[in-house]
């Protein structure tokens, strides 16, 4: 059984240290990403939601304007949202080969999809619940802060963690054009060099990594209903 698995893992093996690199540029490219496009995201869809028509600080010029955006955004497939935007990225980072250089088309394709994700987990907090507040006397900000984001808070989570999963899926099709991570692994060395054990190795390294962020974002879910 060992000499099977070493026979058949022989590349896997033979490169250890650069699957171990591979898996922490996955993270650091999900970790970074996620934080600025969250925040970005949740900035973004709180706009869409207080904004639109009956919103608490209606404005539809707006909020069509940023509705429209979103829309175009999310329409773009990413793989040529990274090609799209390279110019861009040039710009901010000085190149637009490597993990770092990816962070910038990852948080563009992912802003647009999350904001509307938290968009839509916003819009199912009770009206009532904002229309008592709005009785109260509590300013706008004090709606978004105390009503929206607390008695929404399970449901962002919850498409938070769609969300992480959905980006760890792009940063592995970021690394066919050379992002670094599990990806480029995967395509670099499992199926260039016709390597198949790396490839596979690769993809159950992305399934841990999913299922991972799979468990904590139900555990979260959990702790924050009511």
């Amino acid at each position: 059984m060992i000499n099977w698995f070493e026979t058949f893992f022989a590349h896997s093996l033979s490169i250890q240290s650069e699957i171990i690199d591979s898996i922490w540029e996955t993270l650091y490219m999900v970790g970074v990403t996620a934080l600025i496009a969250g925040l970005l995201g949740v900035v973004l869809g709180i706009i869409l939601v207080v904004t639109e028509t009956g919103g608490i600080l209606e404005n539809i010029k707006l909020y069509d304007f940023l509705e429209r955006g979103v829309n175009a955004f999310r329409s773009v497939p990413f793989i040529i949202m990274l090609a799209l935007i390279a110019p861009f990225t040039r710009l901010l980072v000085g190149t637009s080969i490597g993990t770092t250089a990816a962070i910038v088309p990852l948080v563009v394709g992912t802003v647009p999809f999350y904001s509307r994700q938290v968009q839509n987990a916003l819009l199912e907090v009770d009206p009532g619940v904002v229309e008592a507040a709005e009785a109260m006397g509590s300013s706008p900000f004090e709606i978004i802060i105390r009503v929206y984001l607390k008695e929404g808070l399970p449901s962002i989570i919850r498409v938070s963690s769609v969300t992480i999963i959905n980006l760890i899926g792009l940063t592995a099709m970021a690394g066919a054009i050379g992002a670094g991570g599990l990806g480029n692994l995967a395509i670099a060395r499992g199926y260039n060099r016709f390597q198949t054990d790396v490839t596979i190795v690769a993809t159950l390294a992305i399934l841990v990594i999913v299922m991972i962020s799979q468990v904590i974002g139900n555990y979260l879910v959990k702790k924050t209903s009511h």
